[in-house]
């Protein structure tokens, strides 16, 4: 029988001399006492030594994940293919299922085989010959090391570190560059106020200014690869225009110098985003189908790492980003952030406003399976993150539509839905607010005025005065009077007739009928008297 052992140096293939000691397990360990009496039992035949730790890396790990390494490959078909006939004692029982069946090789995994691996690691320094044990102990500290960081990071597509770097890195060159280019136009707006109400874009501004210098130089300048034509054709005569003040070559210098920073950031900018996107599919498809590059980035930055993030439920998955006014609204009591960093997903973006809150919270629940099948997942396709966005843009097109339904009906009837009725809240214009002059008939009568003033104004009793009495008249002016009241009568005649003919003026301006009756008795006492003076 042979026995395959593994050691943080290298592969060691031994052989058994004598089989009727392994069966007696509980007394093997006494056989290994002492390395004289293992070397009775055991029989170093080859030991296959590693080169460096990466080897011994790449080594452990295959066994980890029940694999055959390439070297382990090499001394099964060296060594033991030469023993075919002979079994193949191994400390895995999966690791032999694969030697089984790649080489053809029948391998044995027992009580008693554990039993004999752990004897021979005890005596490991005497069976095994030609390794000094300083050597044999750093090759073995080295290797526990590279396993460690191997498990920790998994794998090195899966270092989600960078992500976080490039993403903190990119935030910066976003304000590094608005800093750069407001002072980039506000430096040549001295010079040439008339350029940046021409020309918006930042990056083409800068060029142009990098290119032309001076603006006497414009007339000058083929700027056909920055600019179309008609924007060319308005800097152009902008230029002739100008109302800007004029600056020496030094200034323009450093002006120059400052856009051809711009331009080198914008730059690097742009080959930093290729680069996140590349990593961003390599480390989280799903994640980056769902919101985007730069979302899941920057979900995976605040939380730390994607591993952390998975371990996020779905509810904070949605507010993360809005830590601050969460705990603001809690502190308040009212109602707490719909959404934090996931409000800039397209899918978010592009609903109303009534929706927003619905959609976020089942993105944020279809985000978060997405970490989870990204970080936890053994496979790195993206189909599930296409397949669940898809259901939330058919979802989205139902809200949009409003296609929402109540569920109603049973099992054998179909479930009905309730007609759609616009109700409209807009208000009719009431136009009766616009003129002061009522809106009564012309020829409404001096009655129907007077009731509606004595219902709206109850008539005060007037208390009549006491009439002085009047002194025995004579026959000539009795019948001066007679004469004078029929004319009193037809003047009160053509007065009536001269108020029915006028419009009705408003009530608030009517006087109350009662006070003028008494304007008219006193009138009538007035003349009454001045006759009587008169006559006197």
């Amino acid at each position: 029988m042979l026995v395959l052992f593994e050691t943080a140096a290298g592969y060691a293939i031994f052989k058994v001399l004598d089989e009727s000691k392994l069966q007696q397990v509980d007394s093997l360990y006494k056989e290994f006492e002492t390395p004289e009496k293992a070397n009775k039992i055991l029989k170093l035949k080859h030991f296959e030594k590693f080169q460096d730790t990466t080897e011994a890396l790449a080594a452990a790990t295959a066994l980890v994940e029940g694999k055959i390494g390439k070297s382990l490959k090499k001394v099964l078909k060296k060594i033991v293919a030469k023993e075919a006939h002979e079994q193949l004692a191994i400390s895995d029982a999966k690791l032999g299922g694969v030697i089984k069946e790649k080489l053809d090789l029948s391998c044995v995994h027992s009580p008693a085989v554990a039993e004999l691996m752990r004897c021979i690691r005890s005596q490991m320094e005497g069976l095994i010959s030609g390794l000094p044990p300083r050597e044999f102990s750093a090759m073995s500290l080295g290797l526990a090391h590279s396993l460690s960081r191997y498990k920790l990071k998994f794998s090195p597509d899966k270092v989600d570190t960078m992500i976080v770097q490039a993403i903190s890195l990119l935030d910066d060159l976003d304000k590094e560059l608005n800093n750069y280019i407001m002072r980039c136009r506000e430096w040549y707006g001295w010079h040439f106020p008339e350029l940046g109400k021409v020309v918006t874009d930042n990056l083409a501004y800068c060029k142009t200014v990098r290119k032309v210098g001076d603006r006497t130089n414009v007339s000058t300048t083929d700027m056909s690869d920055i600019l179309p034509e008609e924007i060319e054709a308005e800097v152009k005569l902008a230029a002739e225009i100008s109302m800007g003040t004029e600056v020496s070559e030094q200034d323009i210098g450093n002006i120059q110098h400052l856009c051809d920073q711009v331009i080198e950031i914008s730059d690097y900018r742009a080959q930093l985003y290729d680069y996140l996107k590349n990593r961003m599919m390599a480390i989280a498809p799903n994640l980056t189908v769902m919101v985007g590059e730069l979302v899941g980035a920057r979900l995976i930055s605040h939380a730390g790492s994607l591993l952390n993030l998975a371990k996020h439920p779905a509810s904070t998955v949605q507010i993360l980003g809005a830590e601050k006014a969460l705990f603001r609204a809690l502190k308040t009591r009212k109602d707490t952030p719909k959404y934090g960093l996931i409000y800039h997903a397209s899918l978010v973006g592009q609903t109303t406003a009534k929706n927003k809150g619905k959609i976020s919270r089942m993105l944020a629940a279809k985000t978060s399976l997405a970490i989870r099948y990204d970080a936890l997942g053994e496979d790195t396709n993206a189909e599930m993150g296409v397949e669940n966005r898809a259901k939330l843009e058919a979802r989205l097109r139902q809200l949009e539509d409003r296609g929402i339904r109540r569920i109603s009906g049973t099992g054998k009837a179909m479930a009905k839905a309730d007609k759609y009725q616009h109700k409209s809240e807009v208000k009719i214009y009431d136009p009766s607010g616009d003129s002061t002059i009522p809106s009564t008939s012309k020829k409404r009568k001096f009655e129907e005025v007077e009731e509606e003033t004595s219902e709206q104004d109850p008539v005060t009793p007037v208390v009549k005065s006491k009439k002085p009495k009047k002194e025995p008249l004579t026959e000539e002016q009795e019948a001066e009077t007679a004469t004078e009241t029929p004319k009193k009568k037809k003047k009160k005649k053509d007065k009536k007739a001269e108020e029915e003919a006028e419009e009705p003026k408003e009530e608030e301006e009517e006087m109350p009928v009662s006070e003028s009756t008494e304007k008219k008795k006193k009138k009538k006492k007035k003349k009454v008297k001045e006759e009587e003076e008169d006559d006197e």
